[in-house]
C-alpha cells in the first residue's frame, strides 16, 4: 500500500486515517459523516464481560436480559440496556464503591445480539439480520442474498420501527440516488 489512505476501505479506514494523521482532502459531507462514530449502546440479548480488577469472584460474563438488566455478585440486578460500556463501567463502579475498596471496573462487549433488522419477501434468504452501524437498505438486501428473480425492483418498502414507511426503487439504491439508513427493528419488504 502506498502512503495514501484508500477510500474504498470505508469507515474503518476513516478511523485509521484519523488516528494516523492521514486525511482526505476535499471530502464530501458523507465522508465526514462516516468518520463520526457513535458510541455503542447495549441492547437486550447482548453479552458483556464485567471485570473487577483484583476481584475475580466479582467478575462475570453475562447477557443483558429481556428486562434490560444484568445480574452481578454483591449487586444483584443492574440496569444495562441503553448504556454505553463506559456508562455501565461507571454505574457498576459506583455501586461497588461502598462494598469494595477502590473498585476498577472494565466492561467488554462480547456478543452484539440485540439490534436487528428484517428482510422479507422476494429475496434469496429472508430473515433477521444483525444491525451494523450505518447500514443501508442496499446492504440489508445484500445480507439477504439479493433480490429473487421475479422481485418487483421498483416497489421496495421500508417499514421503520417508528411506524413510518418509505418506498424505494432498487435502481435508485444501486445508482446512489437514494441512500436510506436503517435503524433497529426496521423491516425491508421486497414484493
Amino acid at each position: 500500500m502506498s502512503g495514501s489512505c484508500k477510500s474504498w476501505w470505508g469507515p474503518a479506514a476513516a478511523l485509521l486515517a484519523f488516528g494516523s494523521g492521514c486525511a482526505h482532502g476535499g471530502g464530501s459531507q458523507q465522508d465526514d459523516a462516516q468518520q463520526v462514530v457513535q458510541e455503542y449502546r447495549l441492547a437486550k440479548e447482548d453479552v458483556v464481560e464485567v471485570s473487577v480488577w483484583k476481584e475475580p469472584d466479582l467478575s462475570r460474563t453475562v447477557p443483558v436480559r429481556p428486562d434490560g438488566k444484568i445480574t452481578l455478585p454483591l449487586l444483584g440486578d443492574v440496569p444495562a440496556e441503553g448504556l454505553t460500556p463506559a456508562q455501565l463501567e461507571k454505574s457498576v463502579q459506583d455501586k461497588l464503591s461502598p462494598l469494595v475498596r477502590d473498585p476498577r471496573v472494565t466492561v467488554i462487549v462480547h456478543d452484539v445480539n440485540g439490534s436487528r433488522i428484517y428482510v422479507t419477501g422476494m429475496v434469496t434468504r429472508p430473515g433477521a439480520f444483525p444491525l451494523r452501524s450505518h447500514m443501508t437498505v442496499l446492504q440489508a438486501l445484500a445480507m439477504a442474498g439479493g433480490l429473487a428473480e421475479f422481485a418487483d425492483r421498483g416497489e421496495i418498502t421500508v417499514l421503520h420501527a417508528d411506524g413510518t414507511r418509505h418506498v424505494v426503487a432498487y435502481d435508485d439504491l444501486v445508482n446512489g440516488k437514494v441512500r436510506r439508513q436503517l435503524s433497529a427493528g426496521d423491516t425491508v419488504v421486497v414484493p
